[in-house]
């Protein structure tokens, strides 16, 4: 369990700086398996595509967990299905990871990128959650979606057309659940005589949406308290930020969170160009640096780095990033900027 006090931070404000400014995560699982050494070892040992070496995951995390880095990010795959995805995610069931997590680290936040909430019932959804925050000290960002995979739903019985519906539903139950006395049984009814245990640690578990969940623009503003989209250009990333803190504002909420993510294969060389890749680049730390720069100015809060185009060991590609990138953020926040003239 985590020494952390939730009374000092909400899980919110360990990814997003209060004056501004981009802090960095790392997007599970923590394998190298796309580099072309380790697809080569795949196809020898015969290995389906996108499923990942695991053995190292643990020591990996306790090294991202104590070296400055902002949140560990987890997607939500309930089915591996090689033929139209060819991904198998984070592997292990979200919750199982977020509470074996939450035993293993002390600073970044959990976050989940995203729970596909119509193929859950909410009020298990709430109690996982609740219990995730209480046993990581306040550290979990519940990371919402609808779902882009259709083969899960007839699986479980479920209308993938109705799926944004059922997610409005959701996450309405899960607000009532964590903090109503009673138990939500629906169409905003409460039974006095039962209770969901435990409460979040959190005053309220901050959501984000990772994608639009088929909700219009003005619902995700009013109802969620962060954006995680896909990798983008520069430009549509900068409109996307600009929409989201002027919906925000328009309703006079706090900005919340905007969160992207990039596919880093980080080069030993520091002067290496960035050469582009679906949803990121190999590039040297230097021009990492400049990409950085410009997506804090594009109003990007938070981004979270999948590593697994690496063709350098993990631990080294994390203590390099600690060691020279993240103290390169943090002296060129808007503060330190302002600080400096």
């Amino acid at each position: 369990m985590s020494k952390f006090n939730a009374g000092q931070l909400s899980a919110l404000d360990r990814i997003r700086k209060p004056e501004g400014g981009l802090t960095l995560g790392i997007e599970l699982p923590l394998d190298n398996d796309w580099s072309p050494e380790r697809e080569a070892r795949r196809i020898r040992e015969n290995r389906p595509f996108g499923v990942p070496d695991l053995a190292d995951y643990p020591d990996l995390v306790r090294q991202v967990d104590r070296s400055g880095f902002a949140a560990v990010w987890m997607r939500d795959v309930p089915v591996f299905d090689p033929n139209n995805f060819g991904d198998a995610g984070s592997v292990y069931d979200p919750f199982v990871n977020l509470g074996f997590l939450a035993g293993i680290t002390e600073n970044v936040a959990l976050g989940t990128a995203a729970i596909v909430l119509p193929l859950r019932h909410p009020m298990m959804v709430a109690k996982a959650a609740a219990s995730v925050d209480q046993l990581s000290g306040g550290r979990l960002i519940l990371g919402v979606a609808s779902g882009d995979r259709p083969v899960e739903y007839p699986l479980l019985g479920l209308d993938f057309e109705q799926r944004g519906e059922a997610f409005r539903s959701a996450v309405s139950y899960l607000r009532d659940a964590w903090t109503t006395d009673g138990l939500p049984i629906g169409d905003g009814r409460v039974e006095p005589s039962l209770d969901l245990l435990p409460k979040p640690q959190q005053t309220q578990i901050s959501m984000i949406i990772a994608g639009q969940g088929r909700q219009s623009p003005d619902w995700i503003a009013a109802n969620m308290e962060g954006r995680f989209v896909y990798p983008n250009g520069l430009e549509r990333l900068a409109a996307q930020a600009h929409d989201w803190r002027a919906a925000r504002q328009a309703l006079d909420l706090p900005r919340g969170a905007f969160v992207s993510a990039f596919h880093l294969d980080l080069a030993d060389d520091p002067n290496e160009p960035a050469t582009p890749r679906r949803f990121g680049a190999r590039t040297g730390r230097n021009a990492f640096v400049e990409h950085l720069n410009a997506l804090e100015d594009a109003g990007v809060d938070h981004l979270a780095l999948l590593l697994r185009p690496s063709r350098r060991p993990l631990n080294e590609v994390i203590d390099e990033l600690a060691r020279d990138i993240l103290p390169t953020l943090n002296a060129q926040s808007p503060s330190a900027k302002t600080a400096a003239e």
